[in-house]
């Protein structure tokens, strides 16, 4: 199980790395060619959170006395996700000078204004998504608490009737035994009884 999460982070590395490449190359693009390297990036992201989800479901099934190591590395890689999407997200409003001067001439520094005025709004929509993210891992880890109290209190149940099928067996036991003694000791009294009478007919004149 481990080693098909190591390689889900080995193709996490190749993509990210190519990923923050292509970043870093799209302010000083522009027109059509950004264009498609800005969908050329929103695709790879797409396939990292893909390949994200794997991993969540990979680390689900290790054992827990083994899980919470695979945990850690999974929520490095999500912040490292996070910060790959915020990066582009900048990097998509984003020019090098020489493009920006050859697209708004004079109108450069109102566009330092709204680009100022998009990251403001970008991050407020991403500290949302890291409250979702945050409701959603705690979501996970109460499901994983009810499983694993559903578990042991089958296990609980099972240790109760066998204890209740030992008793009802111990219950039939004595009163099979009870019954036995009792008819011995009905046979030992008829025995002493005719014995008694035996007795005393022997003796008499």
């Amino acid at each position: 199980m481990s080693s098909d999460f190591e390689a889900y982070e080995q193709d996490f590395g190749t993509l990210t790395a190519e990923i923050t490449n292509k970043i870093g190359r799209i302010p000083k693009l522009g027109g059509e060619e950004k264009t498609q390297l800005v969908l050329n990036v929103d695709k790879q992201l797409e396939e990292v959170r893909e390949l994200m989800e794997q991993m969540d479901l990979e680390v689900r099934e290790i054992p827990i006395q083994s899980r919470g190591m695979y945990q850690n590395r999974l929520k490095s890689y999500k912040g490292e996700m996070e910060k790959l999407e915020k990066d582009f997200k900048r990097s998509r409003i984003a020019y090098s000078d020489e493009v920006r001067n050859e697209l708004l001439g004079e109108d450069a520094g109102s566009s330092e204004s709204q680009r100022a005025h998009l990251l403001d709004n970008t991050e407020k929509l991403e500290r949302s998504s890291r409250r979702l993210e945050a409701g959603y891992q705690i979501a996970v880890e109460t499901e994983q608490v009810g499983q694993e109290i559903l578990a042991n209190l089958h296990t609980d149940r099972e240790k109760i009737q066998r204890s209740r099928d030992r008793l009802r067996e111990t219950d039939a036991n004595l009163g099979k035994s009870s019954r036995i003694l009792t008819g011995m000791l009905r046979r030992s009294e008829v025995t002493t009884r005719l014995e008694d009478s035996e007795h005393t007919q022997c003796s008499e004149p």
